[in-house]
């Protein structure tokens, strides 16, 4: 996220407004409703949410209209719910838009670890501190919504474990095990194609796609090689540069040489259904893509790995992080109709059911529901230690190196050339962002 392109109207355009029930689009109390079944007249609100989410679209929509009923029940209130969910690439970009042009939502989904930081300095994000939500909060989760003031600023949705994703039925059947180093994921390799199965699902259209290759790459860096552990503090001092992550070209040459064709023209939801019916044995991509994947195939046993980056077995480690969470606007005028639903997101009795159906972890002390058998497969690396926090990198970065990704598996851009382009969008945002 934190993207910054396009005009209002071409965040518009390239939107997906989604309209949850009906009713006026007046605010709370200023629009006459229709009468209750008491005979009381109602009165009429409407919320407006941004949430680049629009493969969960069923599951949100559902618990909206829970909300919904709630808000009928207990206040008689008939609520009006606009959901906008652009696609990811275009998401940051059209939210900045909205946010610059007096065109806020009310509610909006950002990365906690990319984009707090940067929208909390804005002044764009609400204290929820006293909410009762962030009471309920895992202590492992509350800190990556937790603001460098000391201020709780969203409800966290995705919590991820991730490394890459692996078909356990082709594993088990050539007799092989998830790698952990370069020379051990190039057997694995060898071995798959000699079965004419193919190594690697890519599906790199939509440009935060190959980006994920950064925050693992990175991230293993910082935990496991001497002289890099303030590498993201170097960089945010204008001290660094990408050029000492040139190693990372060695697992991405890898996947890219042994992968599907057209990966510039598959998008992540038709690489989702790709994998799901065994196109290829492991995809560089996280479990958020499982509710997509098991809709193509609900048989398929998939797994969670680490991605091998170099010879040291140390270094193939799970990225620990927070990404997609709820924040409100800070001068929302629906402040308290927006502050209810995003309790209601940790809701005691519907939370279970939204974050099961959604197949994210557990986030709060109000789950109870059983984790999935990918989380599982995480869950073991963090807890013999085989894990990282995810790395701090701007978000204008990873945007940079998903185009930046893309030129490269073109032919457009050499390695060097994607490294000075990296280089630069990291100086360019400590131009912008130095207090």
């Amino acid at each position: 996220m934190n993207k910054k392109k396009g005009s209002a109207l071409i965040g518009l355009a390239l939107s997906i407004v989604l309209l949850a029930g009906c009713g006026s689009n007046g605010q709370a109390g200023t629009n006459g409703g229709g009468e209750s079944a008491g005979g009381d007249k109602a009165t009429a609100a409407t919320l407006k949410m941004f949430i680049a989410q629009p493969r969960f679209k069923e599951q949100y929509d559902a618990h909206i209209e829970k909300f919904k009923a709630k808000v009928k029940a207990e206040k008689n209130i008939d609520l009006t719910v606009q959901v906008e969910m652009p696609n990811q690439d275009n998401a940051a970009q059209i939210l900045k838009t909205r946010l610059a042009s007096n065109d806020a939502p009310d509610l909006f989904v950002i990365h906690a670890i990319n984009d707090i930081p940067q929208y909390s300095k804005a002044g764009y994000l609400a204290d929820l501190s006293d909410q009762p939500f962030a009471s309920k909060l895992l202590d492992s989760v509350k800190p990556a919504v937790t603001n460098s003031e000391g201020q709780v600023v969203a409800v966290p949705l995705e919590s991820l474990s991730w490394g890459y994703l692996y078909n356990k039925t082709i594993f088990e059947e050539q007799g092989l095990t998830p790698p952990s180093t370069l020379s051990e994921m190039e057997a694995v390799v060898a071995k798959l194609k000699e079965q004419n199965i193919t190594p690697f699902l890519l599906s790199y259209k939509e440009a935060w796609v190959p980006q994920l290759f950064l925050p693992l790459v990175v991230g293993a860096a910082i935990q496991t090689e001497d002289g890099m552990q303030d590498f993201v503090e170097r960089m945010n001092a204008d001290e660094g540069s990408f050029s000492e992550m040139k190693s990372m070209f060695n697992i991405i040459d890898l996947v890219n040489s042994n992968g599907t064709d057209r990966a510039l023209e598959v998008g992540p939801d038709d690489g989702a259904a790709a994998f799901a019916q065994g196109k290829a044995a492991m995809w560089v991509q996280g479990p958020w893509y499982a509710d997509s994947i098991l809709a193509s195939n609900p048989d398929l046993d998939f797994g969670v790995a680490a991605l091998p980056v170099s010879e040291n077995p140390d270094a193939a480690l799970i990225n620990l992080s927070v990404s997609s969470s709820m924040a409100m606007y800070a001068d929302t005028k629906n402040k308290e109709l927006s502050l209810e639903f995003l309790n209601f997101l940790l809701d005691d009795q519907e939370s279970n059911a939204l974050y099961e159906s959604l197949k994210f972890n557990p986030i709060a002390t109000v789950h109870t529901f059983q984790s999935y058998p990918w989380v599982d497969d995480a869950t073991a690396y963090v807890q013999a230690g085989k894990s990282y926090q995810d790395p701090r990198i701007p978000q204008a970065v990873k945007d940079e190196v998903g185009k930046a990704l893309q030129s490269y598996v073109a032919g457009q851009m050499d390695q060097d050339a994607v490294l000075k382009a990296l280089d630069k969008s990291w100086k360019d945002y400590n131009k912008v962002n130095k207090s």
